[in-house]
């Protein structure tokens, strides 16, 4: 248990860490906003919580932060589900996500599952009506708009439904399809989630398909530099097969990327797609956490520098594309990925299309974890902002100049 005196130590290290190390707190949220909200969550702090408890009580602060990579979470999610799994606890059986009118919706079984219930509108749980429980949960997401909040959070609903209001061996549903409501009782599901099982299979992270002659998708759902071997041996062999399929219009979705190393798509992808010399952002702002007296800086220094770094293009590259290519945006595309994004239209690469008007154009980076000793909780924060190539106005936000559908005819029969 971690005691109400004990957990406003945690809020004072979260209200010393942003000023003192983050390189522009302004670039999401302001001083004043942060400060407030953190006395406010002071004021509600009961005498003793659990640290799930504690997470509820610091997480509210997540969407005043606003920025992806500045967030309070759970410290390592991920084994969490492991551990609570292995020890017989069960998650929320669907995955859902929000239809366009934002109603929740049953997608497929919690693991991937086709579901006899997929596309039925979820009216409430446990008794709770779900608008209701959808704002509860949504005001503890972290994210850069309202609409990357939610995405994250029908992709993670499981997770969030767990830590906001404890486990559940049974859910009571109500569900409406064709104008017709029905109540169930819906056993607690045991599979690993599908968002997890995605994150380490190398032919759901990757895959390409084909029409001969015509169109191609490239997807990539993750830049997690632990897969860069397996990665660059993929787009080899992609970009070899589309030359020897003479594949005319290419689309790269990364709709479902998250992120990770920009070494994945400046090697993996950009020698088949530049056609000319290009950079990754134009001006950045970064804090010093480390003295470099050799460059002058000092710990605790904001430094505003150019990118000075261009890359050139591989003419020579034998398995290099020469014909139309666009880039498959949506709600989730963040971090790495908008870069790679930022590039392929700023130098006129690609074409984006999709759902856009989800993440900033600029993006922090550089992000660590700064562990929160009384709670075991971790704050991330970033230690630079870094501007596209092209430049944008303050808080412009990636989008796109087309939508996108897969199942849609292109200049070539459907994918």
């Amino acid at each position: 248990m971690i005691t109400k005196q004990a957990l406003q130590q945690d809020i004072d290290l979260v209200l010393r860490t942003v000023r003192e190390q983050h390189p522009d707190l302004g670039f999401s949220t302001s001083d004043a906003a942060v400060t407030a909200a953190l006395e406010a969550i002071r004021r509600d702090l009961p005498p003793s919580m659990t640290r799930d408890e504690a997470w509820r009580q610091l997480a509210r602060l997540n969407p005043l932060l606003a920025d992806g990579h500045l967030a309070i979470t759970l410290t390592d999610w991920r084994a969490d589900t492991a551990a609570h799994r292995a020890a017989g606890g069960a998650l929320f059986p669907f995955d859902v996500a929000f239809d366009p009118q934002g109603r929740l919706v049953i997608d497929a079984a919690l693991g991937g599952a086709a579901s006899p219930l997929a596309g039925a509108r979820i009216v409430a749980i446990d008794g709770m009506p779900v608008d209701t429980l959808v704002t509860t949960l949504a005001s503890r997401v972290h994210g850069d708009t309202p609409a990357m909040r939610m995405a994250l959070l029908a992709q993670r609903w499981w997770l969030y439904h767990w830590k906001t209001l404890g486990p559940a061996q049974q859910y009571r549903l109500v569900i409406e399809r064709d104008g017709k409501r029905s109540e169930l009782a819906i056993p607690g599901s045991m599979d690993q989630p599908r968002m997890l099982q995605d994150e380490v299979d190398i032919a759901r992270l990757y895959r390409l398909d084909t029409v001969p002659g015509c169109s191609a998708v490239l997807t990539v759902n993750a830049f997690d530099s632990a897969h860069l071997a397996d990665f660059v041996a993929f787009t080899r062999a992609a970009f070899t097969r589309m030359g020897q399929e003479h594949i005319r219009h290419l689309v790269i979705d990364i709709r479902a990327n998250t992120g990770g190393d920009d070494v994945m798509w400046l090697d993996g992808l950009m020698p088949y797609l530049a056609t000319a010399r290009y950079r990754t952002g134009s001006s950045a702002i970064k804090r010093v956490l480390r003295a470099n007296p050799e460059r002058g800086e000092q710990v605790g220094q904001i430094i505003h520098t150019q990118i000075a770094t261009w890359r050139e293009p591989q003419p020579d590259q034998p398995a290099r594309f020469s014909g139309k290519v666009e880039v498959a945006i949506g709600p989730l595309t963040y971090s790495s990925s908008v870069l790679f994004a930022n590039v392929m239209q700023d130098f006129g690469f690609a074409t984006l299309v999709g759902t856009g008007g989800a993440a900033r154009r600029s993006q922090s980076g550089g992000v660590y974890g700064v562990p929160l000793p009384q709670s075991g909780l971790t704050l991330w924060i970033p230690r630079f902002v870094l501007d596209p190539p092209g430049g944008a106005p303050k808080g412009a936000l990636l989008s796109a100049q087309a939508p996108w559908n897969p199942r849609a005819a292109t200049a070539c029969p459907a994918l």
